[in-house]
């Protein structure tokens, strides 16, 4: 007889969440395994920040169903922020606590902490141990934060904005450490505007905006639906596309994206290229830098959410 499918670590079902007359949520649904990474994506204003405060029962949801861990976060928050770990975008410590001194006191509020001083050597803090938070800079709040969040050995960790303001060695420090929780099978819920960091980290993603999912599935799973793929060349700068256009076939999408920098994007086949570097030779052009590749993750954020800044 099979075993029971385990329980997934976060289910959220027809979240709804207002402020006054605003929507923030709108009847979103996720589901989070454990083990696994989901990353929360969407513009500002989307309703990422508040579905994250409602699962950590920092919020209490107007409508819908929560479950974080089996729990209600609403109702049992005490029982529930036993087992997590959360990692708020820009730190919040107390500006004159030293960074060591912070970390131990999250630590004795754990029934089986990590030793905080392993913990700051991982993350590299171990030499600004005894500098006050005020004077640690952004990156190493970023860090110290979350080592906050890890320290207690969460069962499920939330991290907003991880890699916000790290440098590249930090970033990808923390990459491994993502991977390493999950590893150990603990659930990791991100949100982040870095779509290569989604890309690299998340094994689902859940794209919001206006309150409603309008996309989800593995990273790989979105950028090739609609069998779409990208043919990026560089040339000089402001050609003509019409004839290019009127060579390919139907439905086809050429531009300049930037200046010398051209995009076609469709289905690219073995003819298609050979139509785009015919064109550029009787452009008297050499198309640089030819490369194909499905779409990235950002394409698809960008077509569905818009390219209007948010405020």
């Amino acid at each position: 007889m099979s075993p029971h499918p385990q329980q997934p670590a976060v289910e959220v079902s027809g979240l709804v969440k207002r402020y006054g007359s605003t929507v923030a949520v709108n009847g979103l649904d996720l589901a989070l395994d454990t083990g696994s990474v989901l990353a929360l994506l969407g513009p500002n204003g989307a309703g990422k920040t508040t579905t994250v405060e409602v699962c950590e029962g920092f919020r209490r949801a107007d409508a819908g169903q929560v479950r974080v861990l089996g729990l209600d976060p609403a109702r049992d928050g005490d029982r529930l922020r036993a087992r997590i770990g959360v990692m708020p975008q820009g730190g919040g410590g107390y500006p004159g606590v030293r960074a060591d001194e912070l970390l131990r006191l999250v630590a004795a509020c754990a029934a089986n902490p990590h030793d905080p001083a392993w913990l700051l050597d991982v993350l590299g803090l171990t030499s600004v141990g005894r500098t006050p938070y005020k004077r640690l800079s952004g990156g190493q709040q970023q860090r110290l934060s979350l080592a906050c969040a890890l320290v207690g050995r969460p069962e499920l960790v939330f991290l907003d904005e991880p890699t916000a303001g790290l440098d590249p060695q930090a970033r990808h420090l923390v990459w491994d450490l993502v991977a390493a929780l999950r590893a150990d099978g603990v659930g990791v819920l991100l949100t982040t505007h870095l779509m290569d960091e989604a890309e690299a980290l998340a094994d689902q993603v859940v794209i919001v905006d206006a309150g409603r999912v309008v996309a989800q599935g593995s990273p790989a799973e979105l950028t090739t639906r609609h069998d779409e793929q990208q043919l990026r060349f560089r040339a000089r700068p402001g050609l003509d596309l019409t004839l290019l256009h009127e060579a390919l076939p139907e439905g086809m999408e050429v531009r300049e994206t930037t200046r010398g920098a051209y995009l076609v994007r469709g289905t690219i086949d073995p003819q298609v290229v050979s139509t785009v570097t015919s064109w550029c030779a009787q452009q008297g052009v050499l198309a640089e830098e030819l490369t194909v590749a499905r779409r990235s993750l950002e394409d698809v954020f960008l077509e569905l959410t818009g390219r209007e800044l948010r405020s």
